[in-house]
Parts: structure tokens; sequence; C-alpha cells
């Protein structure tokens, strides 16, 4: 049996919306911020910048989804659940 084969399901999709995930912070963030600036210590400024941005908007994803496992009872109960 292939090792993809006994990898689950989930594992594969949580690791495809990593990658699509790190290739648009790159694409959208990181390369722009790099290419707006001429001096090595300005693009390592930036590029340090756009890794505190990328650990924000995880931070934010973290607690959203912490918010949402803890008060899931009444998120269903006001859908009418």
């Amino acid at each position: 049996m292939p090792v993809l084969a006994k990898i689950g399901t989930e594992y594969l999709l949580f690791g495809g919306a990593v990658v699509i995930s790190l290739v648009a912070f790159a694409a959208l963030i990181l390369v722009p911020a790099i290419g707006s600036f001429g001096r090595s210590w300005e693009k390592a400024t930036a590029a340090l910048i756009s890794v505190f941005v990328l650990v924000a908007l995880i931070a934010i994803g973290v607690a959203v989804g912490v918010a949402i496992v803890y008060y899931w009872d009444d998120i269903t109960s006001f859908f009418g659940g």
C-alpha cells in the first residue's frame, strides 16, 4: 500500500490549505514588500515585518477558531439548531 494512502484525508486537506496560504502570503504580502525597497537592510526589515504580519494573521485565525469551538453551543442555538 502506498504511503500516501495511509495519510488521512483531513491531513491532506489541511496540508494543502497551508501550502496555498503560504503561497498567497508570499505572493501578496512578502514579494511586494521586499520589491518596494532598494537597500538590502530595507528589504530585510520589510521581510521581518511581513513575517510579523503572518504571525498576527495566524494568531487571529487561531483565536477565531477557539472562540467558535468554545461558543459552538451558543452559535448553533442562535441559528435554530
